[in-house]
């Protein structure tokens, strides 16, 4: 399946904090993943991307991690065709490239997997 598009926008858990949606389409059917927002801070945690701008949401808004889906990642994606699992989440850990994901952000990250993975159980009549 040929990736023909992959973008991302800030959604409001259920929480009421922003965390990131993420739509895959490729051959012909699309998918959606909604990251959840995690509440665990541990130092060995990866990075859940967040804005910082204390105007919007106390600085927890997204839309770096929704910037980096639409942008960096789908550069590297679209128009190639959708790799199996283990290896699309290892070329998502390479293009980060940092021990944490502190380059594009977990959340980032996860989501592009998550649409993926739903996309993929879709296009083979599997349960995800």
């Amino acid at each position: 399946m040929r990736i023909t598009g992959l973008s991302a926008l800030e959604i409001l858990d259920s929480r009421g904090y922003p965390t990131l949606e993420v739509t895959l389409e490729a051959g012909g059917a699309q998918a959606r993943a909604s990251v959840p927002s995690g509440k665990s801070t541990g130092k060995n945690e990866a990075l859940e991307l967040r804005d910082g701008d204390k105007g919007r949401f106390e600085g927890k808004g997204v839309l770096k991690a929704v910037a980096f889906v639409g942008g960096e990642i789908a550069a590297g994606m679209v128009g190639h065709d959708l790799p199996p699992q283990e290896v699309l989440d290892r070329m998502l850990i390479e293009l980060d490239g940092t021990p944490g994901k502190t380059h594009l952000g977990a959340n980032a990250i996860l989501g592009v997997s998550m649409a993926a993975a739903r996309l993929r159980a879709q296009a083979e009549g599997q349960p995800l």
